[in-house]
């Protein structure tokens, strides 16, 4: 039996929001015996904070295990005895071995409004898909990605110029009020467990840079969706103008009324002091900051000043 007057937490996370809800939980003086994170990724660009460094600055142990779910790792963390494991933006799903060891559960916080997008990069799809709502959600943790018992969950909507760091923004700050709202409960082993119905359940997976790609037969407000989707920090939405990458970092969707006759992809105008508009499937997009690789990000002003870009000339394959 523990001599601790408080349960001893296992925190798994990454990422700003694993940063600031390990923040919450090292300002209540709970007992942490160590956190679990992920080594950065080189290829990955670094914008967000550190959790592992947030845990050192603290002397709380930090593992970054390769597989969680190895033999040797979840003897490691029987050993310590945990009461609670949490999980804040950790990429790896937990086996049952680990989740069965601590007396309260294992919980998680995911940036969804569960059951709908379940998986990675929820933040991103809810963009792409032109989703109005989103939110988060803690939940008990089970094999099965985010299909445990919901604790609590907060919805918030997405206004129409929210790009993806903005939403990011929001979800962190809306899930530590959560946490902050349900971790005595969830402490003292009293957290509600509602069922998720699994007719509701939506799975989406990781998005990797290449499902960046325009496809300029969609409409005008679907290629807007991906564009602020992905764009920074994410390594963006891309077209292809002279046998070369041209990534579209911030537009705008013109009316469809617009369309003009033009074949989709179709520079059809050069709008002044605004950027570069060019046909879609349905309507017209503004391209108002755009980078061809291999040269700094520029205004389609000065984009199309510098290459000499003119009506007619064709954007993608």
């Amino acid at each position: 039996m523990s001599d601790r007057s408080g349960p001893g937490v296992v925190v798994f996370g990454y990422h700003t929001i694993g940063y600031h809800c390990l923040r919450h939980l090292i300002d209540l003086g709970e007992e942490i015996l160590a956190v679990v994170t992920h080594p950065d990724d080189p290829a990955e660009v670094r914008w967000f904070e550190s959790f592992g460094d947030l845990a050192l600055s603290h002397g709380i142990p930090v593992h970054m295990p390769g597989n969680p779910n190895r033999p040797e790792f979840v003897s490691m963390i029987r050993a310590l005895s945990p009461d609670l494991l949490l999980s804040f933006w950790y990429r790896r799903l937990l086996c049952r071995e680990l989740l069965e060891i601590p007396r309260l559960g294992a919980v998680n916080l995911h940036g969804s409004l569960l059951p709908r997008y379940r998986g990675r990069s929820p933040v991103n799809w809810v963009l792409v898909n032109g989703e109005t709502e989103s939110g988060v959600t803690l939940h008990y943790m089970t094999e099965e990605a985010d299909a445990g018992d919901i604790i609590a969950q907060r919805a918030f909507p997405i206004e129409p110029d929210d790009t993806a760091l903005i939403l990011y923004r929001k979800m962190t700050d809306i899930g530590v009020d959560l946490l902050r709202a349900t971790y005595p409960a969830i402490r003292a082993g009293k957290a509600p467990r509602i069922p998720q119905d699994p007719s509701q359940a939506t799975l989406v997976g990781r998005r990797t840079p290449e499902d960046g790609l325009v496809q300029w037969r969609s409409p005008a407000g679907t290629i807007y969706n991906l564009i602020r989707a992905v764009t920074h920090p994410y390594p963006g939405a891309f077209t292809i103008f002279r046998g070369k990458r041209l990534f579209i970092w911030a537009a705008r969707p013109l009316p469809a009324s617009r369309n003009g006759g033009l074949p989709p992809g179709s520079l059809a105008e050069l709008m002044e002091d605004q950027g570069l508009v060019v046909s879609t499937g349905a309507g017209q997009l503004l391209l108002t900051r755009i980078q061809l690789e291999g040269e700094e990000e520029l205004t389609g002003d000065e984009f199309a000043s510098r290459h000499e870009v003119l009506p007619g000339e064709q954007f993608g394959d």
